[in-house]
């Protein structure tokens, strides 16, 4: 049974494991958290990837945890409504689609439940280096562990280390989209009934989605900026960082701020493209936003993820154990797929990508049984 080491516990590595699992290989997860990471904003699930979730069991279980928001307004920057739907947000798109809109982590957590019976998951630990020959990869791991496996697959995100061990800096495939965004989590202090908030002023705004039954919020902070100093990723010095761009925005920001310094869950990043001439490099393979991240502005990351793992495992199941072939039929069935997803993000800057370029980008492809 062909070993196969994933890096990276989110949605793309735990979808992969289960169905490298089906299809006979012997998966491990090693994912750099203590545990499957909690936090982040909501995600689509559309098209074909909605066909992934059925085929692996899951649909109904998803459906039940979709949110059920009744609509959005959109608020100037004193909070006077502007305009408002009750057949679309912003978030999600049309409200009467099929698509499901859901909480990051609890995609994962469904996912993991998924994989965890039949696939390894290691968690505290990362790739640190990776040493590959004719018949497979020695990987060294942070903690000090050395193992070998068959393949190794990078789901490890935008900042991927299999990336960047196995193909190079991660600037040389990185395009900034010219924001940064910031997710947390609160109480639900607004008393919001499934209705969204949008709040924009010049280049700076937020998106405010009532979660769980409406006793949560997930805040979304963006700004418009360049590439910023990489030595500011720190939790701290990011926190300061988006305070600081939100002061001038009035309405409920300042009880906004405080509910972002008091965040366990804070996240924040650029809003950035991975563009490369090949996902593969030997028996090294990348997945989702480590090799073609979309950036949430396209809202298609999380179906690119799960197509692609569906596809991955798929193409490795039918090769007879030549990954190079799998491979390359991977990346041929997924390119057109991750172009028209990623032509998303950059089609309508400020906003939403047309209903029409969504409806081509998310079923742009097809998944044999």
């Amino acid at each position: 049974m062909k070993t196969v080491l994933i890096s990276g516990g989110g949605i793309a590595g735990s979808a992969l494991a289960h169905w490298l699992r089906r299809r006979g290989f012997a998966p491990t997860v090693v994912e750099r958290a203590p545990a499957p990471r909690t936090g982040g904003q909501t995600v689509d699930i559309r098209g074909a990837a909605l066909t992934v979730v059925r085929r692996a069991g899951l649909l109904d279980q998803v459906t039940a945890l979709r949110t059920r928001m009744r609509g959005m307004s959109v608020l100037d920057a004193d909070g006077k409504e502007l305009s408002r739907s009750t057949e679309a947000t912003f978030s999600s798109g049309r409200l009467d689609s099929d698509d499901l809109e859901l909480l990051r982590d609890d995609l994962v957590g469904v996912l993991y439940e998924k994989a965890r019976a039949d696939a390894e998951f290691v968690f505290g630990d990362a790739v640190a280096a990776l040493d590959q020959d004719e018949h497979g990869v020695q990987v060294l791991f942070e903690s000090g562990r050395r193992s070998r496996f068959d393949l190794v697959v990078g789901a490890d995100g935008l900042h991927s280390a299999v990336r960047r061990l196995a193909f190079g800096p991660t600037e040389q495939y990185l395009q900034h989209l010219g924001m940064h965004l910031a997710v947390f989590g609160s109480g639900n202090f607004l008393g919001l009934d499934n209705w969204q908030v949008w709040l924009r002023d010049g280049s700076a705004g937020y998106g405010i989605s009532p979660v769980r039954d409406n006793t949560e919020l997930r805040i979304t902070f963006g700004f418009e900026s360049g590439p910023l100093d990489p030595g500011r990723r720190g939790t701290d010095a990011q926190r300061q960082l988006v305070a600081d761009r939100m002061a001038g925005l009035s309405w409920e920001t300042p009880r906004l701020l405080r509910a972002l310094w008091a965040a366990p869950d804070f996240y924040a990043d650029a809003m950035a493209r991975i563009s490369m001439p090949s996902w593969s490099a030997g028996r090294a393979v990348l997945l989702g936003d480590a090799g073609y991240c979309a950036s949430p502005l396209s809202g298609q990351g999380t179906s690119l993820a799960l197509v692609g793992a569906y596809v991955l495992a798929d193409e490795l199941g039918r090769a007879d154990g030549d990954h190079r072939a799998a491979f390359a039929r991977y990346e041929q069935r997924m390119r057109p797929f991750v172009d028209l997803n990623q032509a998303l993000a950059t089609e309508n800057p400020g906003g939403p990508a047309s209903e029409a370029s969504v409806g081509r980008a998310k079923n742009a492809i097809v998944l044999d049984e």
